[in-house]
């Protein structure tokens, strides 16, 4: 019941979620053609996806095609994890949700976009810090409650390449993300509340180097999602769009594999 209402719900919201010209006597709800789609994922071919290290190997075989069988079907294995994709507070937690515990409510967010693509450049193990944040607030305005903060990095540019992986000698990758501090800045503001996501081009919202993986502990409490290698943030404007969050739910599910789209207003 709850995954058949999650359209109309969608719908609903994306019709109330803006206002244009607000503030003045002309005002009017935003509709869906007022906004246009942008996809956020890379599409996953085991020529290109880059695998988590240790995680299962993405393969895709034919089982049938439509000369032989009628019809076209390909058999692939992968873990949730796999290409672009969104973890569930289950991912490190015990206790909390798993994918199919969530609510529509927590797939389909206000989002904002932070670029750090320059920083990053400079410094791969880069950690966006509390004054990050709140220099962008100072250009952008508040990070709205619940939101997907999302990291632009550049990451996405070197995706099915080694130096998305960005390995040293020691096998150790190098890709920046969120600081504890940040991301803990964000909960006791009550900017990151009970739902709400971070999100970021690389393979984790927090720096590679963090092997604890202390951001993503901290941000899955609650309904909290993580969104991560993400595609085509160029498209994404630093305000005003919203993202909805697919993919395949399953039982006890750590996340999936992701189908990613924002709502972005036309100007």
């Amino acid at each position: 019941m709850r995954r058949r209402s999650m359209l109309a719900g969608v719908v609903s919201t994306v019709g109330g979620m803006a206002v244009a010209g607000a503030g003045t006597a002309e005002a009017k709800p935003l509709g869906l053609k007022d906004y246009r789609l942008v996809n956020l994922a890379h599409v996953n071919d085991p020529d290109r996806t880059s695998v988590y290290p240790g995680d299962p190997a993405f393969t895709m075989s034919t089982v049938t095609t439509v000369p032989e069988d009628g019809f076209y079907l390909q058999y692939v294995q992968q873990g949730e994890h796999t290409g672009t994709h969104w973890g569930a507070p289950s991912h490190f937690n015990e206790g909390e949700p798993h994918a199919d515990e969530l609510d529509v409510e927590d797939l389909f967010l206000p989002a904002v976009k932070i670029d750090v693509r320059e920083r990053a450049r400079r410094d791969a193990d880069y950690a966006v810090s509390v004054a990050d944040l709140q220099r962008w607030e100072r250009e952008h305005g508040r990070i709205p409650k619940e939101a997907a903060i999302v990291l632009w990095t550049g990451w996405e540019d070197r995706w099915g390449t080694p130096r998305f992986y960005n390995q040293d000698r020691s096998g150790q990758m190098h890709q920046p993300g969120f600081s504890l501090a940040a991301a803990q800045w964000l909960v006791d503001t009550g900017r990151l509340g009970r739902r709400g996501a971070l999100g970021t081009d690389t393979f984790s919202v927090e720096p590679a180097v963090d092997t604890a993986y202390s951001v993503s502990k901290l941000l899955y409490r609650e309904h909290r999602i993580s969104l991560e290698v993400l595609a085509n943030l160029a498209e994404l404007p630093e305000t005003g769009a919203h993202v909805l969050v697919g993919g395949t739910v399953n039982r006890r599910g750590s996340g999936s594999p992701a189908s990613i789209y924002a709502f972005v207003p036309k100007r």
